[in-house]
């Protein structure tokens, strides 16, 4: 991956974040890694567990970033989500999936879609 794809990426993660949290989610891990992947965002949204996965985009021209998202990309996630709550301990919580696009616009407004249980 380019360096301008990797501060892409992390431009959208912050962007998710700070959106994430102004609507009440408490980030609990971010860029979360291990030997099989790594997970972006892992939230709590009051009882809910969320584990997120975060799309930007310079421009529409490729559809839109969830589509990026493809089975293959939830089932490894699914698997991530498990290896994260196995090392974390964390337990007694529902889980859910979702996705946050953020496309970059000219003049510098980013438009930021939540997608709640994407998957």
């Amino acid at each position: 991956m380019t360096t301008q794809r990797r501060e892409l990426g992390a431009y959208g993660e912050s962007v998710a974040a700070r959106h994430l949290q102004e609507q009440g989610l408490v980030v609990l891990d971010r860029n979360w890694r291990c030997a099989d992947g790594e997970i972006d965002l892992v939230l709590r949204d009051g009882h809910d567990l969320v584990f997120c996965e975060v799309k930007t985009r310079r421009g529409g021209q490729f559809g839109p970033p969830a589509a990026a998202v493809t089975g293959a990309k939830v089932r490894r996630l699914r698997h991530l989500a498990l290896r994260w709550l196995d090392e974390s301990g964390v337990r007694h919580r529902e889980i859910r999936f979702d996705v946050v696009e953020v496309l970059r616009q000219p003049g510098g407004r980013d438009r930021v879609t939540h997608i709640r249980s994407a998957f």
